[in-house]
């Protein structure tokens, strides 16, 4: 559950900002929209799919200081979720949580992040890429827990899923 409030508190937000960004998208969104009836082997599918595609978010498409100030304000969550014990057992999720700990800190560390040689803008495309690749993964794994554990939740994952431009909270 600590995963799921990771999603709901920040993740499915920075992963819906870095995937609208992402230039190949297109070509793998329709292969991440998760339904009620997928099986193991469409989550095995799924993530042999990514394991081959390259993540490729435009930088000069992401408002930095939007995501600047998203990250910071949520810095003492990620600081919370980093000391949990738990997750000392999922060894990629805590990956992740280091790989967006390093670009809020990348991010803090700049007076003005607008103002940024193309050299710095290169560097922190290459943070957001590795958080953005963490990320999907760990949603695909947390999609799949879900789906076999917890229906309800699931319910609403799948109607918040950020691959899925129909996607609505509101239950049709």
């Amino acid at each position: 559950m600590v995963i799921g409030t990771f999603f709901s508190e920040m993740g499915t937000r920075l992963l819906t900002l870095f995937s609208d960004n992402d230039q190949g998208l297109d070509g793998i969104k329709e292969g991440l929209i998760v339904t009620g009836d997928w099986s193991d082997q469409d989550f095995s599918s799924a993530d042999k799919h990514l394991r081959n595609y390259e993540f490729n978010v435009d930088i000069a498409q992401i408002d930095l200081v939007e995501l600047h100030d998203f990250l910071i304000v949520s810095r003492d969550f990620m600081v919370r979720l980093l000391e949990n014990p738990v997750l000392h057992e999922h060894e990629s999720f805590s990956e992740l949580l280091r790989a967006v700990s390093h670009l809020t800190e990348e991010l803090a560390n700049r007076e003005d992040v607008t103002q940024l040689p193309d050299s710095d803008y290169e560097h922190l495309g290459g943070d957001i890429k590795r958080a953005y690749t963490l990320l999907v993964h760990s949603w695909l794994d947390y999609m799949k827990y879900l789906q076999g554990n917890y229906p309800y939740l699931f319910s609403l994952a799948m109607r918040r899923n950020p691959f899925d431009l129909e996607a609505s909270p509101i239950v049709k």
